[in-house]
């Protein structure tokens, strides 16, 4: 197959004049490597294609790939990540990963929180601030936890998210609401172990891949899986690997993974996170439908070499799940539903 790679790489936005904190969830060069030489040795041919501006430029000139592997995180608003899906489902062009609607949903923290509720996975209570009046209303006892409704990579998230007075509330919420532009999630703060739960497949053919327990060295931020532990996650932060099989809590945590990650529509490989109350039970935080994947670096493909799996064989699950869903035409219609024109 000829397969496209869209992607933002980290650099080229601060050329542009993009802040260090703006471009935190962005892909260094060896990421573009890794994957472009992975599916070589797969035996596809690859298209280096980039952000979605540059998507648009070729699509314009009449380039088409058999599939897209989609990385873009996109630069902005609440749907940033569907902005490449939303564009290759107007050409019928089958990608990895998941659709529009998945991507805007998952982001918004409060949101996905809501819809996996409702399917009964447990998530801490929470609230969703949007604006400085409604702080004052957040009914929720101590310690609370609080974090912009729709970044990742730990973006605002620092120890003074631990919220342990409702002063402390106030300012936190503000700040962040200042500085992002965006929502603020509140939720109940949970003391106890933290997972990330890699899942690979979709619907009734996901299955859980692995998990990782997150543990903070001495010298780490501690309590809080913050920008800076995650920015310099060699030195303060050990991935221990851990398995449902002998830990019973882990087994939970990989359990409460898997139905999210199925309640919420997510396809072909990515990550859910977790943390566990004082009584040790595992509660939903988020989902990561569009995983970092640093062959080294990142927590889905170290995931995958803790169980045994090569970073090659990794992308190859992916890939066969989005061309799997490609040829059951669960990915693109089977028949346009207009007259296309040139």
């Amino acid at each position: 197959m000829l397969i496209g790679l869209t992607y933002d790489l980290r650099a080229e936005y601060l050329a542009a004049g993009y802040t260090e904190d703006e471009t935190a969830e962005f892909d260094r060069p060896d990421t573009v490597d890794a994957l472009d030489s992975a599916l070589q040795t797969l035996g596809h041919d690859t298209d280096r294609i980039g952000h979605a501006r540059q998507l648009v430029r070729r699509l314009a000139a009449g380039d088409r790939w058999d599939l897209v592997f989609n990385i873009a995180e996109g630069m902005h608003g609440l749907g940033r990540e569907a902005q490449v899906p939303a564009l290759l489902d107007i050409y019928r062009i089958p990608y990895t990963f998941s659709d529009p609607l998945v991507m805007s949903l998952c982001l918004h923290k409060g949101l996905t929180k809501l819809v996996v509720r409702n399917a009964g996975v447990p998530t801490p209570d929470f609230a969703v601030i949007e604006r400085a009046d409604q702080i004052e209303a957040v009914d929720l006892p101590l310690p609370l936890f609080a974090k912009p409704v729709a970044e990742g990579t730990g973006k605002g998230v620092c120890p003074a998210s631990k919220i342990i007075d409702r002063r402390s509330l106030g300012t936190v919420c503000r700040d962040l609401l200042a500085r992002y532009g965006q929502p603020v999630l509140v939720e109940t703060f949970l003391p106890g172990r933290e997972f990330t739960v890699g899942i690979t497949g979709t619907a009734a053919e996901a299955t859980v891949l692995g998990a990782l327990e997150i543990v903070l060295n001495a010298s780490a931020e501690q309590e809080v899986y913050s920008y800076v532990n995650k920015e310099r996650c060699e030195e303060l932060v050990e991935y221990r690997a851990v398995r449902g099989e002998t830990d019973e809590e882990v087994r939970r945590a990989e359990s409460i993974a898997l139905e999210a990650w199925r309640a919420l529509g997510c396809r072909d490989g990515g990550r859910v996170d977790l943390r566990s109350d004082g009584d040790g039970d595992p509660h939903f935080l988020e989902v990561n439908p569009l995983a970092g994947l640093h062959p080294q670096h990142s927590d889905l493909p170290m995931i995958a070499t803790a169980v045994g799996w090569s970073y090659v064989e990794l992308i190859g699950r992916i890939v066969r799940s989005a061309t799997e869903r490609a040829a059951s035409g669960d990915s693109v219609d089977d028949k346009p539903r207009f007259a296309e024109r040139a």
